[in-house]
């Protein structure tokens, strides 16, 4: 059985689910299979991404049964706040568990620091990573990945603590 782990991204404050997010579970519908797949949902609290009083993860959670999935497929959930979070949080999930193959749903412009990240802290895990794009936010995409740039080469320089 793999686990598919979805990551979180941006959500309003009334805890409607952003374009990015969207995106992101539209790709695991794409694959999702009851009978090979169990899911961790990924995202807690933050002023970058979700001001809302409810986790992150529970609306990604919800959307997904909302489309069919059975409630009996979620893993815990993940209330992380960034990627490191992400990877270090799902770690302490997944090793109470005979799961070994995940396959981790970002976006293409996050690939290189979830590659770079997931690697590091899972690497007892067999990784397989799935992007999504996204066409409905072209125009805002840039300073997305200029981001990304930037928090590389931040763990490039200074390493990864976690």
């Amino acid at each position: 059985m793999e686990v598919i782990v979805v990551l979180g991204s941006p959500n309003f404050p009334d805890g409607t689910l952003g374009p990015i997010a969207l995106d992101r579970l539209q790709g695991c519908l794409t694959i999702f299979d009851p009978i090979q797949h169990k899911i961790l949902c990924t995202g807690g609290f933050g002023a970058h991404f979700n001001t809302s009083p409810i986790a992150h993860a529970n609306y990604l959670k919800n959307f997904l049964i909302e489309k069919g999935v059975p409630p009996t497929a979620f893993l815990p959930l993940v209330f992380s706040s960034n990627t490191v979070e992400d990877a270090v949080m799902s770690l302490s999930i997944l090793k109470h568990y005979e799961f070994k193959d995940l396959l981790i749903i970002t976006s293409e412009y996050h690939l290189a620091r979830v590659e770079f990240i997931f690697t590091e802290i899972l690497k007892d895990f067999v990784l397989n990573f799935k992007t999504v794009k996204h066409h409905s936010i072209d125009d805002l995409l840039e300073p997305l990945i200029q981001h990304e740039k930037v928090a590389m080469e931040q763990l490039k320089s200074n390493g990864l603590y976690y």
